[in-house]
């Protein structure tokens, strides 16, 4: 006897089946939106369809909060969810967990998730960020051999300082290839030693640019120990890699200037620095003549043979100022001799005795000028003015003054 089961019993396991497969567990399906509704409860119910079949689709409320758009009839979509049966009706459905725009719009919500996961990891980080060398010889480019960009980088380079060399790696920057040539590019040029790297290329849609935006790239350019210059595209062009590079430039032509330094403003600096280094040295050859000048001076001044010289010259102006006051003393002196010979003069006993005076003395040679002094008998000794007289008292008489008369 066959087996039969109640329709709940089937759905069941249908269902089971649907929640044992791996891949209808995580899956994500392409589509166009159609039959698109919001729901007053914040679940969105919508179906998506292509040429030969379609699919319902829900997304419930709590899911809401990772879709970025408002999904609107049309549009071509890449949900991700779960495949799963809904019992009651016995309709299987896609359980939409993620929904993001199809090409463009699928590669921005990719760019976006990206770009957030980086920077939470701290690819971004400022302190990571090398410093670009402001003076290179050698400039690495990682870019397509052929096309404007690599020739902007030539000519710009060229112009600015012809003494750099370009080290060129010929990668392969649009395709499923290109990310791998980026890699190899940047490592190949970080061990050949160069100053600065610029990665980049031309500008185009953000497919053409989409190798740039792989986290792979991302890596090398985070891991690599030369400083790098992203240069993706035009102007409004962003990619991933310059979040994480050291410097970003928004044109590859941009990127030449930013990595090579202009000789013309260096040869300018240089003639700026030589006028004044000339001026400086100008002055300070003149301020040591002049000390030269005056140690010279002061040299002569203080050398032995001045010292000789200024003491000889003084020594004489002293002799000199010496001898006339020893004749002025001696004039002095003279002067005052003549004085005191005349005085001498006039008290001279010898110039009484030439006058014919006379003096007497005892006999012990003592002065005899009063009459007292003498007796009858004494030896006296009589002086003129040309020899002397010995004799003898025999006699003596003191004279009487009256009236200013002597008498006898």
């Amino acid at each position: 006897m066959r087996n039969v089961y109640t329709v709940a019993q089937v759905n069941s396991y249908i269902k089971n089946m649907f929640s044992q497969d791996f891949m209808l567990q995580n899956i994500y399906v392409k589509g166009e939106v159609s039959n698109c509704k919001y729901h007053s409860s914040g679940h969105i119910y919508f179906t998506i369809k292509d040429a030969r079949g379609t699919i319902a689709c829900v997304m419930f409320a709590g899911n809401r909060s990772g879709l970025k758009f408002r999904m609107e009839e049309g549009q071509q979509v890449v949900v991700g969810g779960s495949v799963e049966v809904y019992e009651r009706d016995g309709k299987y459905q896609l359980y939409a967990r993620e929904i993001i725009l199809d090409g463009a719009g699928y590669l921005y919500e990719k760019f976006e998730r990206l770009k957030k996961e980086l920077a939470q990891r701290g690819l971004f980080a400022p302190e990571y960020k090398q410093p670009v060398p402001k003076y290179i010889r050698t400039l690495g480019v990682v870019t397509a051999p052929t096309g404007a960009a690599v020739q902007d980088i030539i000519n710009i380079t060229r112009r600015r300082n012809p003494y750099v060399r370009i080290i060129l790696y010929p990668a392969i920057v649009q395709g499923e290839q290109a990310a791998a040539s980026i890699i190899q590019g940047i490592h190949a040029l970080e061990q050949l030693g160069v100053d600065v790297m610029i990665v980049g290329r031309g500008g185009g849609s953000i497919e053409d640019l989409w190798a740039f935006n792989e986290e792979a790239v991302a890596q090398a350019v985070f891991d690599c120990s030369v400083p790098i210059i992203s240069a993706v595209g035009h102007e409004t062009d962003t990619t991933i890699i310059d979040f994480v590079s050291d410097l970003r430039a928004p044109t590859p032509s941009a990127a030449a200037e930013l990595a090579v330094y202009d000789v013309r403003q260096l040869e300018a600096v240089l003639d700026s620095c030589k006028g004044d280094l000339t001026r400086r040295m100008l002055t300070r050859l003149d301020r040591e003549r002049s000390r030269v000048k005056q140690a010279q001076t002061k040299l002569q001044y203080l050398s032995p043979a001045s010292q000789i010289r200024e003491k000889r010259t003084l020594a004489m102006r002293m002799e000199e100022q010496l001898s006339a006051l020893m004749q002025r003393h001696i004039r002095e002196k003279r002067y005052l001799l003549g004085l005191y010979t005349e005085k001498l003069k006039g008290l001279s006993p010898l110039d009484k005795l030439n006058q014919g005076f006379s003096y007497v003395s005892d006999e012990k040679g003592k002065t005899v000028s009063d009459v007292d002094h003498v007796r009858v008998g004494d030896r006296l000794t009589v002086h003129v003015k040309n020899g002397r007289i010995e004799a003898q008292v025999v006699d003596k008489e003191k004279w009487k003054q009256e009236k200013g008369v002597l008498e006898a």
